[in-house]
């Protein structure tokens, strides 16, 4: 087996493997260079290659001069032929051109290339321009790479990330508050986030911060107490629409102040423990919590509940510590932390001894980097608490818990996103200003695309239960992917005639697509599983090698997306990948009844296999029939 064969499943990583080899030969005297490796985009217009080295033009300019045996491109060696080999020896070390701002790191990347060890995986290389190495890949390493992934799985290709454990903090509703389309972006990008993550072989702690602590506990006990003097009385059914139940008891908090008093005084019992207090706020927590529960279900979303309560009593011990490390300062009656860059400071036990946000976000990232080992914590919110988190992160790299360098693990990062806005460019809501229930909107979802399901005339004949399943998958999916394929710091508009569109960047005409593909297999009649174990893929075709080459690509964009963490990336491989199987290899490329059936069915499982993947990453249900 040569160099770069050695079953990692990232071509870019294989790639990288090559020229560090390389650029270890050429530049022996700069150690620790890091290799430029990455692919080559069509949509510039110009292609040389399928991938590109870069480095040429960076370490020429740290190495002229030097004496490294390289000196004043062009004129940077005399060529000696070797058999097959050109090798690059040096001159002496004065310069050799008659204009030395025109010299180019062409000679430097030559001899990158031509250092490079052999390997199958490498057709031809070529220099361009003022140093970029182009490569070529080989049609029949591709055509070997996709038949093996047909053969072990698609999981082979899953990228290795350099750790084993990361929290994702994502979703977040309030106890007695209804979720809202606020909280679809936080849920959908945070599962996206964890489900990229456990593909890549790391164990994610999916945890929901929900927020059920604090004082707005006691208006709602004193409240229940109220409507419900019999404990036993209390359910979901009598409490009713749990959000109408919170307005009621914040206008009776509001306009009562003997009321407002109770309350208060609740909120004191509640915090020391008081068994009737505490077995109110479970009954609230439960009521809300199988609210959420029916959310999860519909989008296909698994959360471990680790709420703001949890973290309480470790907050004493987490100041302490704080403390004893001279970080907690008194300002204005309250006990505050000083951060740099930012002129406010994180209070953290407010003037009134009570705790708050801080104290909690504080503990809670001690408790995952202490307790859980977690090496990556990642909080998925909107943009307007980057800077909360921004300062709380600070602090924690004040207490030595966060390395400096943002590069390195045990790391935390903020997943900030942008609104959702209705169609007149505001925040989105109902006609009488409400928030939209997240329920409410996953039904009409559900329903328009039942409509658009049952107008199809091969849909006329399905049984409910399948119409109903088709329905689900591709309502709640063109919701998902209405959000996820943007970027997730741009505010982006709802509109399901948009979502549910079945041509362009949709879910709907991605599912579609899909679905398609498995009609191809089926019509042939041939048993896909036969055809793996005999059959070959060749790509002769260029439409057959441009999808080959976008299908082997797929592990490097999950790693790229999970590194960035932007959906968005994989969002765009997805569609791209619609978009070549369509447009280059089924429009040029005859399936059925040619001679090349085998290969391009094969081609059709790869590409369709690789679909469902992405599909499974961004949480959509995969559609076989339309």
């Amino acid at each position: 087996m040569s160099v770069g064969e050695d079953n990692v499943s990232s071509v870019k990583r294989q790639l990288t493997q090559l020229f560090e080899i390389s650029l270890r030969e050429t530049v022996p005297g700069e150690p620790d260079v890091v290799p430029l490796v990455d692919s080559c985009s069509e949509k510039s217009g110009v292609k040389h290659g399928d991938y590109q080295c870069n480095n040429a033009m960076v370490l020429w300019a740290k190495i002229k001069g030097k004496q490294t045996g390289f000196r004043g491109p062009p004129a940077v060696g005399q060529r000696v032929s070797l058999g097959a080999t050109i090798r690059l020896l040096p001159r002496n070390l004065e310069p050799t051109s008659s204009n030395p701002e025109k010299e180019t790191a062409s000679p430097l990347a030559e001899a990158i290339m031509k250092n490079l060890p052999p390997s199958e995986i490498i057709e031809s290389c070529s220099v361009a321009g003022p140093g970029f190495v182009n490569v070529v890949l080989s049609k029949n390493w591709i055509a070997q790479s996709l038949h093996r992934m047909l053969i072990d799985g698609i999981d082979t290709w899953a990228p290795r990330l350099p750790l084993k454990r990361a929290v994702v903090d994502f979703s977040s509703p309030n106890i007695a508050k209804e979720m809202h389309v606020g909280h679809l972006r936080s849920t959908i990008i945070g599962d996206t986030l964890a489900r990229m993550l456990e593909f890549s072989h790391v164990e994610v702690l999916r945890r929901n911060h929900v927020g059920d602590w604090g004082t707005q506990f006691g208006m709602l006990i004193e409240f229940l107490f109220e409507k419900f003097p019999n404990p036993e009385e209390v359910n979901e059914a009598a409490i009713g629409d749990l959000q109408a139940f919170y307005k009621a008891s914040k206008l009776r908090f509001d306009s009562d102040s003997e009321f407002k008093l109770r309350a208060q005084q609740a909120v004191v019992r509640l915090q020391g423990g008081e068994i009737r207090y505490r077995n109110a706020w479970k009954q609230i927590c439960e009521i809300s919590r199988t609210e959420f529960h029916r959310v999860y279900e519909r989008l296909g979303v698994q959360l471990e509940e680790k709420g703001e309560s949890f973290y309480n009593p470790y907050i004493p011990s987490v100041l302490e510590q704080l403390g004893n490390k001279g970080l907690i300062e008194e300002s204005e009656g309250a006990r505050v932390i000083f951060v740099d860059g930012v002129k406010i400071p994180l209070i953290v036990v407010k003037s009134d001894g009570g705790y708050n946000y801080a104290s909690t976000d504080l503990t809670a990232l001690w408790y995952r980097l202490n307790e859980e080992k977690a090496e990556w914590i990642i909080y998925v919110t909107d943009v307007g608490q980057q800077q909360h988190f921004d300062m709380v992160f600070k602090a924690a790299k004040r207490a030595g818990w966060l390395l400096a360098d943002d590069s390195l693990y045990p790391k935390a990062t903020h997943v900030g996103f942008g609104l959702v806005l209705g169609e007149d460019g505001k925040r989105f809501r109902t006609r009488n200003t409400e928030v939209v229930r997240l329920v409410d909107l996953l039904d009409e979802a559900k329903s328009r695309s039942k409509t658009a399901v049952l107008e199809r005339d091969a849909a006329k004949d399905w049984p409910e239960e399948e119409v109903d399943k088709t329905s689900e998958a591709v309502g709640y999916g063109a919701v998902k992917y209405a959000d996820l394929k943007n970027n997730r710091l741009s505010n982006y508009t709802f509109n399901f005639d948009q979502m549910l569109n079945d041509k362009g960047n949709t879910a709907v005409y991605l599912l579609y697509a899909h679905a398609r593909i498995c009609s191809i297999i089926r019509k042939s009649g041939k048993d896909i599983e036969q055809v793996k174990k005999n059959g070959k893929i060749v790509l002769d075709h260029d439409g057959e090698r441009a999808l080959g080459l976008h299908l082997v690509q797929f592990s490097e964009v999950v790693e790229q997306a999970c590194t960035n963490l932007l959906p968005s990336t994989l969002c765009e491989y997805l569609y791209d990948l619609s978009d070549i199987f369509t447009k280059k290899f089924y429009s040029n490329c005859q399936v059925i009844g040619s001679p090349e059936e085998t290969s391009r069915l094969l081609l059709c499982e790869a590409t369709a296999t690789v679909m469902r993947k992405c599909f499974y990453l961004l949480g959509i249900e995969p559609v076989y029939k339309i």
